[in-house]
C-alpha cells in the first residue's frame, strides 16, 4: 500500500556529495517531512553502475523516502523508475535545475530548461510506475532567459505532482541571492504545491521565504548541512539535552551500516568539515579531518572536539 503523500512542510535537499544515508536519516529524525537521495543517474542504474547504487540505501526513519535522477532520454528515465532498486521509494524527483557543466554539456539537468517539449516528455516517462513525479528547477538559463513561470505550467501538465524551484539561473550557479519573488510568481501561476529552495538557512530566513513565496513548503539544502537540527528549529520542535555530537555519530554509525570503513572515512571528512562551521578551531579541526586516514581517527576528532 502507497503513502499519501503530502507535499508540504519543510524538507531535505538532494545534495551531491552530501545527501548520504547517514545525513538523511539525522535529518528525518530531527524533523525533515522528505528527504532527498543525491541525484542519480538513470542510465548508471541501468546499467549496473556500483557507485550509483551506493547512493541508494534508506533506513525506516526516513519518513517519505524521495529518490532524485537525471537524465534526458524518456526511454532510459522510465526503465529507471521501474529498477527494483527504485521501489522503496514513494517519489520519483526529475532533475532539471543542476548547472553543473559535464550535466548540462549531456543535456541533462538544467539543459531541459531550453527543451521544453522534451522536458515534458521526461516527466511523462517517469509517470509509468503510477508514483509522484516532481521536478526540481531553476528560474532559468541566465537572467535575460527566466522561464520559470511558462517551465512550470508544462511540468504541470506534463503530470508533475509537485515542483521545487531554486531561486538562481544556471548562469548564477550557487552565487548571487536566491530570488525568492520570482519563486512566489511560479506559486501564483501554478496550481499544484510549489517549494521553495535557496538561502534558507535559519528560522528566520525560513520565515521570509515563506511569507515572501506563499509556496506550500522549503527545501533546505546547504543551511542543513552541519546543523541538522535546523528542522527541529523551523518546526518549533525541542529537542532536550540537544548534543550535535550525538548527531554527528548517528550520521557516522549509519554511514557504516551501509558502507566499509575505507569509503566512510573517505566522504566523512567533507561532512566535518560542515559539523565543525563557526566553531572555535575549527581550522583546526578541517586540517586533522582530512589528514584523517581511517574511521578510528574520524571517530577521535568527534570525541575530542564535539
Amino acid at each position: 500500500m502507497r503513502k499519501e503523500i503530502k507535499f508540504q512542510g519543510v524538507v531535505f535537499a538532494p545534495i551531491a556529495g552530501y545527501s548520504d544515508v547517514g545525513l538523511r536519516k539525522v535529518c528525518a529524525m530531527r524533523g525533515a517531512d522528505m528527504t532527498y537521495t543525491e541525484m542519480i543517474s538513470a542510465k548508471g542504474l541501468i546499467y549496473g553502475s556500483d557507485k550509483t547504487e551506493d547512493l541508494l540505501h534508506t533506513t525506516d526513519s526516513e519518513k517519505i523516502k524521495c529518490v532524485q535522477i537525471f537524465g534526458s532520454e524518456p526511454y532510459f528515465i522510465s526503465k529507471a523508475v521501474e529498477h527494483k532498486a527504485l521501489e522503496k521509494f514513494d517519489v520519483i524527483d526529475i532533475n532539471m535545475g543542476c548547472p553543473v557543466p559535464k550535466i548540462v554539456r549531456n543535456g541533462e539537468g538544467s539543459a531541459l530548461m531550453e527543451n521544453i517539449p522534451l522536458a515534458v516528455e521526461v516527466v511523462k516517462a517517469a509517470l509509468c510506475v503510477g508514483k509522484p513525479v516532481t521536478v526540481k528547477f531553476r528560474l532559468g538559463v541566465s537572467s535575460d532567459k527566466i522561464i520559470a513561470v511558462d517551465f512550470a505550467k508544462a511540468m504541470q501538465d506534463a503530470g508533475a505532482s509537485a515542483l521545487t524551484l531554486h531561486g538562481r539561473t544556471r548562469e548564477q550557479m550557487y552565487s548571487g541571492k536566491a530570488d525568492w519573488q520570482k519563486i512566489a510568481e511560479v506559486k501564483n501561476a501554478t496550481q499544484i504545491p510549489v517549494f521553495v529552495n535557496g538561502d534558507i538557512v535559519d528560522v528566520e530566513s525560513y520565515k521570509e521565504a515563506m511569507k515572501t513565496t506563499g509556496c506550500d513548503g522549503a527545501m533546505i539544502a546547504r543551511g542543513a548541512l552541519g546543523n541538522p537540527k535546523l528542522f527541529s528549529d523551523i518546526k518549533g520542535i525541542d529537542v532536550e539535552n540537544y548534543s550535535l555530537k550525538d548527531d554527528i555519530f548517528m550520521h557516522l554509525n549509519t554511514m557504516l551500516q551501509f558502507h566499509n570503513e575505507r569509503y566512510v572515512s573517505a566522504n566523512f571528512k567533507k561532512q566535518l568539515a560542515y559539523y565543525c562551521r563557526g566553531m572555535r578551531g575549527q581550522r583546526e579541526i578541517k586540517l586533522k579531518a582530512f589528514a584523517a586516514t581511517n574511521i578510528n581517527d574520524i571517530k577521535e576528532i568527534v570525541e575530542t572536539y564535539f
